[in-house]
């Protein structure tokens, strides 16, 4: 494939070019030239837009597939295409499979029917033997076989024991643990924030210790095991204190958020709208005010869609009894763009090279020489989420036909363009 894009500004803080306007030629998946100005004679491929903007490819740490197990919901292809939509060239695949991620066997599935895709899959594997909590998953094979990392995902890990263990384990090898946050003990499963919203609605509510608890504790385990740890999906002012006090004390810790933390309050549960219904669960003003701060301060690394397909038998409930969970993949960048008051490059830094470099994976660059890993977006067009633009195979967002601003031109990646379809 040669391509070329045209006054295209540059948001990549690795690059020399970084912040300028300029056309960059692919060929043969190689960025060959980066000039002011590129004849386009005999180039087949010539995109340009109105706020042209190109970055390294971005990449999500979190995102439910379904498949093997769940393929109703969402498979694998149907994954892809999302994320192609939404302006990931990566992502990283959740273990909550039927069955779950928990050998070499199921890894070895994810890697050969994903392999050359424009959408690199990178699965993470469990902690533990299908996500009980009880023995560890046999770790070192899944790591050998290409898992990335290891988590049971929204099934916290109860047993100080064994995660201890799992942290002792990876560090021996160079596997990370990433760890979800929540005292099931003390957390309802209503996935309703404790407060003045879940006495309006006569639920019972989750409280943020749930949450703050069990990342004291990681916390405390992590150091004393003298091992990197990945915390994801804080949701409270709470969890962002202790975070940032591990950091200023050196261990070796980090941390992600999920979009929807960050643009939307507990209020908007009012409506019963159970796409709305997420765990964790959305929280008070306080609450995103001190996210927001933690990623303009560096304390939180990664921003994440927490991409969790659910079709309309599990959706379309009572509230109470309605599963968690909303589409992410296509909407995570308009979401971070609207309400996440940050920076373009400070935008890249959360979605594209920060996930890579926890995770150990090669970070792309916009630069001659390099292979043409990019993201294509323009800032500022606003579009509306139609369902026929929804490349999942289920519906449970709460922004179908919702304006939102910044939209997705295409990725390209191993030598693939692919344009989005808006």
């Amino acid at each position: 494939m040669d391509m070329l894009i045209k006054s295209a500004k540059i948001i990549d803080p690795n690059s020399p070019h970084n912040g300028k306007v300029m056309n960059v030629l692919i060929e043969n998946g190689v960025i060959t030239e980066i000039k002011t100005k590129i004849p386009a004679a005999g180039i087949k491929t010539v995109v340009e837009a109105n706020g042209l903007h190109i970055s390294p490819g971005w990449f999500d740490m979190q995102a439910n597939f379904c498949d093997p197990g769940f393929e109703y919901k969402e498979d694998l292809t149907s994954g892809m295409k999302a994320a192609a939509a939404g302006g990931f060239t990566g992502v990283a695949v959740v273990p909550s499979t039927n069955p779950p991620l928990h050998s070499k066997t199921q890894i070895e599935y994810i890697l050969n029917k994903t392999a050359g895709q424009v959408v690199d899959l990178h699965p993470i594997g469990a902690i533990s033997y299908k996500l009980e909590g009880k023995d560890l998953a046999e770790m070192y094979d899944m790591k050998l076989s290409g898992a990335v990392a290891f988590t049971d995902d929204i099934h916290p890990v109860m047993s100080s024991g064994l995660l201890h263990r799992a942290l002792l384990y990876t560090k021996s090898f160079g596997g990370l643990i990433i760890s979800r946050c929540n005292d099931t003990s003390l957390a309802t499963g209503l996935c309703v924030n404790e407060g003045k919203v879940s006495v309006m609605l006569g639920l019972k509510g989750e409280p943020s210790i749930a949450e703050e608890i069990m990342v004291t504790r990681e916390l405390f385990l992590a150091e004393y095991a003298e091992s990197r740890l990945h915390i994801t999906s804080i949701s409270t002012e709470g969890s962002v204190t202790l975070i940032r006090a591990a950091k200023k004390k050196g261990l070796p810790v980090t941390t992600s958020v999920n979009a929807y933390n960050l643009a939307f309050e507990d209020t908007e549960l009012l409506g019963w709208d159970t796409n709305f219904k997420v765990s964790p669960p959305l929280r008070g003003k306080n609450d995103i005010k001190a996210l927001k701060k933690a990623l303009a301060d560096g304390t939180i690394d990664v921003i994440c869609s927490d991409h969790r397909p659910e079709d309309e038998e599990n959706k379309k409930l009572e509230f109470d009894l309605a599963t968690p969970g909303m589409l992410g993949l296509q909407t995570m960048y308009p979401l971070i763009n609207m309400y996440g008051e940050l920076s373009q490059e400070e935008i890249i830094n959360k979605i594209a090279i920060n996930p890579r470099r926890i995770l150990g994976l090669e970070i792309p660059t916009i630069e001659k020489g390099a292979k043409a890993n990019i993201t294509l977006f323009s800032p500022n067009t606003e579009w509306t989420l139609e369902k026929k633009l929804i490349q999942s195979q289920s519906y449970n967002t709460p922004l179908l036909n919702k304006k939102l601003k910044g939209s997705l031109i295409g990725i390209v990646n191993r030598g693939i363009y692919s344009p989005n379809i808006l």
